[in-house]
């Protein structure tokens, strides 16, 4: 089966109440064939009332999901990681208290891979970017900046920055959803979603300026870095098979440029 010629006819919206049990609900309404794990809070840093945020939804939400898939025989899951887990090159070292829940519920779903035959593939995630992405990242950061003129304060920018555009995203979570309708998915597989090709801050502001033909007002060097910052992307995770990003950093840039 290929999900890129499958057409859904209709899209149905169910809300999460917070239980367990209105989480049972609605996996037995929509009976999925694969369950794609997204949601989450991303803090790149955090304060102590961020906590319980932090548990409730990278956790606790989380593991109600897996609990709710297993009731209802529904055990195919995509789950996403963050190349946050890996500070220094390493097999396990979070970044930030973020990074730490995502790993915890890495951990917690070995029981579902173990005890009740969960298929699972996590897809750890770069720096993702395209048109209409209403984060304060990068792109829009430089943009706003350049509409204003107003200094925009950065870090001296010698941190290398793996981007993947956002259809490459998607394209990797639809090959991935065919591993596991293909039955070529064991317990738990991890696959990193990168570019391959990490770019030097500096160097990527200097290629934005140069697709957009214009000069940025940027203070480098303005800000600190931040506390355990990524100077270099994790690299050491494997590829996902049959992927590969097929939009390049000139004609993503671009995309958002019209947006």
């Amino acid at each position: 089966m290929n999900l890129l010629d499958e057409k859904s006819e209709q899209l149905k919206i169910h809300i999460h109440d917070g239980s367990t049990s209105g989480m049972i609900a609605i996996l037995a309404l929509s009976k999925p064939d694969v369950v794609f794990h997204l949601a989450s809070l991303v803090l790149t840093q955090h304060k102590p009332d961020d906590l319980l945020r932090l548990l409730q939804s990278n956790i606790i939400f989380a593991t109600q999901l897996a609990e709710a898939m297993s009731e209802n025989n529904s055990c195919s899951l995509i789950n996403t990681g963050t190349f946050w887990q890996h500070y220094e090159n390493r097999d396990y070292a979070p970044t930030t208290l973020y990074a730490a829940t995502k790993q915890a519920f890495e951990d917690i779903l070995k029981y579902y891979v173990d005890a009740k035959n969960f298929r699972v593939i996590t897809l750890t995630l770069f720096d993702s970017y395209g048109p209409g992405d209403p984060r304060p990242k990068l792109f829009r950061l430089l943009r706003d900046a350049n509409i204003s003129r107003q200094t925009l304060l950065m870090s001296p920018g010698e941190q290398l920055i793996d981007l993947v555009h956002i259809k490459d995203v998607v394209e990797a979570y639809i090959v991935a959803a065919n591993l596991l309708f293909d039955s070529k998915v064991i317990g738990h597989e991890r696959y990193s979603v990168s570019s391959g090709k990490p770019v030097k801050l500096k160097e990527l502001v200097r290629i934005y300026e140069k697709v957009a033909n214009t000069t940025i007002p940027i203070e480098w060097g303005g800000r600190n870095y931040r506390d355990r910052e990524v100077m270099v992307p994790w690299s050491r995770g494997n590829s996902l098979p049959d992927w590969r990003p097929r939009i390049s950093l000139l004609d993503g840039i671009k995309s958002v440029l019209t947006d």
